[in-house]
């Protein structure tokens, strides 16, 4: 049997990589590729949680900057994850994995309101379980409720699919002398402002000793390289 470096873990996934090469919404052969791969290492054994953002739809943060009331922008970007935790569960469940959205926001005709050992159960049954909503409060990101769900249900790991092969000291599609880091400290991304991921989730990470994992998600099978320790990226711990 294939040993996993990681056997419990939080995908966080931005809403901006359910689009494709589309400019707005859901690219569904996108959808179908993730959900292909979070099958592949579900059935490896590994225990998967999903933390999926709204960008794709709507950012509360782009609502307040318009003129919206912060709170109220930050709830239409709670929903519009709940839109894409429904859609990838959709993708999951054609190709035989057994999916349960949970949300922050009680919505009970739509998805199980979150409640932590309820989750830790589904993911001991193998279903892999996607956490919507954020943290159901406003001001605080998906990246926060990926860290925080991760420290709940005890993940190994945070692992941040982005677009690029890991945290660079400056933009690697801008400059093509930037450097890749195989290893940051917390301290390192905090005090450099390296932009992994929000400073609330980072110091979450830090205070409970929680690696987060960067790497790129477009290589298909760098998901499956990134349970088993082989993926090219960057680790901070």
């Amino acid at each position: 049997m294939t040993e996993l470096r990681y056997k419990r873990i939080l995908l966080k996934l931005s809403g901006e990589a359910l689009m494709g090469n589309s400019p707005y919404g859901i690219d569904v052969p996108t959808l179908k590729q993730i959900a292909s791969e979070v099958a592949e290492i579900s059935a490896l054994g590994c225990q998967v949680a999903l933390v999926i953002g709204g960008g794709n739809i709507f950012r509360g943060l782009k609502g307040a900057s318009s003129g919206m009331d912060r709170t109220t922008a930050d709830q239409m970007g709670m929903l519009a994850t709940v839109m894409n935790a429904l859609a990838m569960q959709d993708a999951l469940e054609k190709v035989n994995v057994p999916t349960r959205v949970m949300t922050a926001l009680e919505m009970r005709n739509v998805a199980e309101t979150y409640i932590r050992r309820r989750a830790d159960r589904h993911l001991d049954k193998g279903r892999v379980v996607i956490f919507a909503a954020g943290t159901g409060n406003p001001y605080f990101t998906t990246d926060t409720a990926a860290a925080l769900r991760a420290l709940e249900i005890r993940a190994d790991v945070v692992m941040k699919a982005t677009k690029v092969d890991g945290v660079y000291d400056k933009d690697p599609k801008k400059h093509t002398d930037a450097v890749r880091f195989d290893h940051l400290t917390y301290h390192d991304v905090l005090n450099l402002d390296l932009g992994v991921m929000d400073a609330t989730s980072v110091s979450l990470c830090k205070e409970n000793k929680l690696p987060i994992l960067v790497f790129n998600m477009t290589v298909i099978g760098n998901i499956k390289k990134a349970v088993l320790g082989t993926v090219v990226s960057t680790v901070v711990s």
